[in-house]
């Protein structure tokens, strides 16, 4: 628990970082994609990355701001190895030229951070035309995670280490709406309720990850999935919540720490093997039980191809 800093059952708590967290682990020859990481968490899980030795993939809608974080980075560490590629979420035109792109440098990929996100905006449509925070957090990298799989897989087979895909979510997951995924009203202006809808969509990642893992253990791949919570942590994803910037200021995190659980799932070697978990400050959790629901992930999946096949 946050407040009293105590240690779970892989032996960290929520004040640990993401240095301590990956202490001792070595990611040289690792090649990481992280979308959002021009700021906050993702900023910090690249720094961090890197500083283990990955060769870290900036995704980012600013191009300009990601040379920046690179510039930034290279001067902390010289010698790290950090690309930017454009990436917009809410535009599948764009992630597919993303995923071709990054095909075609013919680089491995050994890890997939989908950590970019948005919280609680006022009711807005995708350039999909698909209600904007279900567009972004969730069909975003579910189309992301489909188009770069085989990459994965492949990679795994060529250099014989684990492909992980790390879903960062949140314990809103427990407070969308009462359905879970209101499948039939997805753009219903009338039903949108902007932190409810927050929610769901972190319940999708969470799902999203139960399906995905389903799916590579059937046929034997090499890449595990896995989300996470990260923290309370006041970064600008919050600026439209004025309820979690107050919780925030009672029971936030700093950056290094709400990175830490990422970077946890992404390199250490206590996760080898494990799929289809949550985890919340750097340690094992339990997602509620709709989140853990295969028939109910089964649906979202089949439910999201519409979505992305169709644009």
């Amino acid at each position: 628990m946050w407040i009293f800093g105590l240690n779970g059952n892989f032996g960290f708590s929520a004040r640990s970082t993401a240095e301590q967290v990956t202490k001792g682990v070595d990611g040289t020859g690792l090649v990481a994609i992280v979308t959002g990481a021009t700021n906050g968490i993702g900023k910090e899980t690249t720094r961090v990355l890197a500083l283990r030795g990955v060769h870290v993939i900036l995704g980012v809608r600013n191009v300009k701001a990601g040379e920046k974080v690179k510039e930034e980075m290279l001067q902390k560490h010289p010698g790290s190895e950090i690309d930017v590629m454009e990436i917009d979420l809410s535009s599948q035109a764009s992630i597919r030229k993303f995923a071709a792109e990054f095909i075609a440098t013919g680089l491995p990929l050994n890890i997939l951070i989908n950590n970019a996100g948005m919280m609680s905006p006022p009711f807005t449509l995708s350039k999909d035309n698909i209600e904007q925070q279900f567009a972004v957090n969730h069909l975003g990298p579910f189309l992301l995670t489909n188009l770069l799989l085989d990459t994965m897989k492949k990679t795994a087979r060529d250099c014989g280490k684990e492909g992980r895909v790390v879903n960062v979510a949140s314990e809103l997951h427990r407070y969308g709406y009462k359905e879970g995924i209101i499948f039939d009203k997805i753009n219903d202006k009338t039903s949108y309720k902007p932190v409810i809808a927050y929610g769901q969509s972190k319940l999708c990642n969470i799902l999203h990850c139960v399906e995905l893992t389903r799916r590579l253990k059937e046929e034997g791949a090499n890449v595990t999935a896995n989300s996470l919570h990260p923290g309370v942590i006041a970064t600008n994803i919050s600026q439209n919540s004025s309820l979690l910037a107050c919780c925030a200021n009672i029971f936030m995190k700093n950056v290094p720490q709400g990175a830490a659980t990422t970077c946890y799932v992404a390199l250490s070697p206590k996760v080898n093997g494990l799929s289809g978990e949550y985890f919340m400050d750097s340690n094992k959790a339990k997602a509620s039980s709709m989140a853990r629901d295969p028939e109910l992930a089964k649906k979202l999946w089949e439910f999201s191809l519409t979505f992305t096949e169709k644009n």
